[in-house]
């Protein structure tokens, strides 16, 4: 089983989709993003994926509004990210609506109140992201390469109970060219308990069919819905909820 993961992006209260984290290169798509949300949950999507990149940029929660209407006329099962410092970061996102809280910087940069959300949120409504570039972790909206190895960070991660984790391949990204399969294969193999939800290049359901295979567990989808690369109903019939 593959979840069907759709993302709605967001800058300034409007659905957007960045190219390889590249805010220059932005495309703004019509429908705010709770008539977005409730277009996914129309053609029966259970999950959402909600990138503040306001947020992600600043470093501060920018559209925690949002939020709060997508969850109020839906029903799906929503992360949200970008911008979560703090424990009251997360307060104010679990209280606006979230199932549960993305971060990428906050391991990195703060591990002690990361892990110190974990003890007092549980690892159940933590849902860290690994955005990588050549292996490599990147953070800040991608602004910032790391020379952490994404194995290591996850190995990280499992030793503090968090089993469910998404992982962006930066290069791939907006491109609509495939995504990066061997990479998810490579974590498969590694640590096979791991829940790994893909993000970025999908393009098609071969695609789909591949994540599938190489083990993944869920796929976050952006560009590929929103210039009606494929069918999502397809999608969704295809790869049981």
């Amino acid at each position: 089983m593959l979840k069907i993961i759709p993302a709605i992006d967001i800058i300034e209260g409007k659905c957007v989709r960045l190219t390889q984290g590249n805010f220059e290169m932005k495309r703004i798509y019509a429908g705010s993003p709770v008539e977005m949300a409730k277009k996914f949950e129309d053609l029966g999507c259970k999950r959402l994926h909600i990138v503040d990149l306001d947020g992600a940029r600043t470093g501060s929660l920018k559209n925690l509004r949002s939020l709060e209407e997508i969850a109020g006329k839906t029903n799906m099962i929503t992360d949200y990210g970008g911008g979560i410092k703090s424990e009251s970061d997360f307060i104010s996102v679990f209280n606006a609506g979230a199932a549960m809280a993305s971060v990428g910087s906050l391991p990195i940069k703060q591990k002690s109140i990361f892990q110190s959300c974990i003890a007092k949120f549980g690892a159940g409504k933590i849902f860290p992201g690994a955005d990588v570039i050549e292996e490599k972790l990147a953070i800040h909206g991608w602004s910032e390469k790391t020379e952490i190895s994404i194995f290591d960070f996850l190995k990280e991660l499992l030793g503090l109970g968090i089993t469910e984790v998404f992982c962006t391949d930066v290069s791939k990204d907006g491109l609509l060219e495939g995504p990066a399969v061997e990479l998810y294969k490579e974590i498969k193999m590694k640590f096979s308990t791991i829940q790994i939800t893909a993000s970025g290049g999908v393009a098609n359901l071969t695609d789909l069919e591949k994540l599938e295979e190489a083990g993944c567990a869920g796929v976050i989808i952006g560009k590929a819905i929103y210039e009606e690369k494929f069918s999502l109903k397809d999608a969704l019939n295809q790869f049981i909820q």
